[in-house]
C-alpha cells in the first residue's frame, strides 16, 4: 500500500484539527449523542442491515430469488456487488461526517462493520475469494481540495482486520465528473464512462475487491470493473458500506 505526501499531509491536517475540536467539544455519539464516541456500540448494533433478498449479482433488491430484470438482460461486468448497511438515519449521518467534515475517526468503526460482514457471509461456491482491496478512487484535483480519499480510509481499515492488502495506485480517475447524487441512472452511467483506468500492471492476474463508501446504481464500480478488466485484473467484486434505497 503507498499513501501520497498529498494525501498523508491532507489526514495529519485533518487529523490535528479533529484533535484540536474534539479538546474543546468532546466527540458525542451520532446516534443517541452519549460523550466519548462517535458511534457507541450499541447505535451500530442498530443500524439497518440490508435486507438479504437481493439479485445475486448487482445486489439490487428483488422479490423473487434469482438475478433482477436488469442482470438478466444486460448482465454487468462486475461479478457482484454486496453492501452492508442500509443508506438513512445515522449512518447517512457518519457518512456525510465521514466525507465532508474531516472525521476521518470515523474509517475506524465503519471498516470495521465491512470487516465484519465480509468475514460473516462466506463466497458463493463458483466465485474465488479476492487478493486485493481497491478503493474507487477521487480524481487528483477533488482528493487535494479533500485532503484524503475516504473510500480509501475504509479499504486500509477493512484490509488491516481481513488481513488484505490495498492497493491505492493502480486504479485512477482520469478525468473529472460531476457529483452523482442529482443524476437519474441513464445520466450516472454516462458520467462515469471511461472516467477510470488501470496505470500500470500492478494488479494484471488478481482478483479484486472494490470498495467505496455507498452503492446507488452501481453505475461507478461498474465502471471501475470495466476499466480494471481493461487492465488484465482476473475479476472484480465490489463491497459498499452502504446501499442507497
Amino acid at each position: 500500500m503507498s499513501v501520497s505526501i498529498v494525501e498523508t499531509v491532507g489526514l495529519r491536517w485533518c487529523s490535528l484539527r479533529t484533535q484540536f475540536y474534539d479538546l474543546l467539544f468532546p466527540p458525542r455519539c451520532i446516534g443517541c449523542g452519549r460523550v466519548g464516541t462517535l458511534l457507541c456500540i450499541e447505535c451500530l448494533d442498530q443500524l439497518p442491515r440490508v435486507d438479504s433478498s437481493c439479485c445475486p449479482r448487482c445486489g439490487d433488491a428483488v422479490e423473487v430469488e434469482g438475478l433482477c430484470a436488469r442482470c438478466r438482460t444486460s448482465p454487468l461486468h462486475i461479478e457482484r456487488i454486496r453492501s452492508v448497511m442500509v443508506f438513512e438515519g445515522v449512518l447517512r449521518e457518519a457518512v456525510h461526517q465521514l466525507k465532508y467534515r474531516g472525521r476521518t475517526a470515523l474509517a475506524v468503526p465503519l471498516g470495521g462493520l465491512m470487516a465484519a460482514y465480509w468475514t460473516r457471509h462466506s463466497m458463493p461456491r463458483h466465485l474465488m475469494p479476492p487478493g486485493v482491496l481497491v478503493p474507487v478512487p477521487l480524481h487528483a484535483a477533488r482528493q487535494r481540495a479533500r485532503g484524503y480519499n475516504q473510500a480509501a480510509l475504509l479499504a486500509r481499515e477493512m484490509g488491516r482486520q481481513v488481513g488484505l492488502p490495498v492497493d491505492e495506485q493502480t486504479l485512477i480517475r482520469q478525468r473529472t465528473t460531476v457529483p452523482q447524487v442529482d443524476l437519474n441512472a441513464r445520466e450516472r452511467r454516462e458520467n462515469v464512462r471511461d472516467a477510470f483506468c488501470c496505470s500500470g500492471n500492478g494488479l494484471v492476474g488478481k482478483r479484486v475487491l472494490l470498495i467505496d463508501d455507498v452503492c446507488t446504481t452501481g453505475a461507478t464500480l461498474e465502471a471501475c470493473a470495466i476499466a480494471l478488466t481493461e487492465g488484465g485484473v482476473r475479476s472484480v467484486q465490489a463491497l459498499t458500506l452502504a446501499r442507497a434505497r
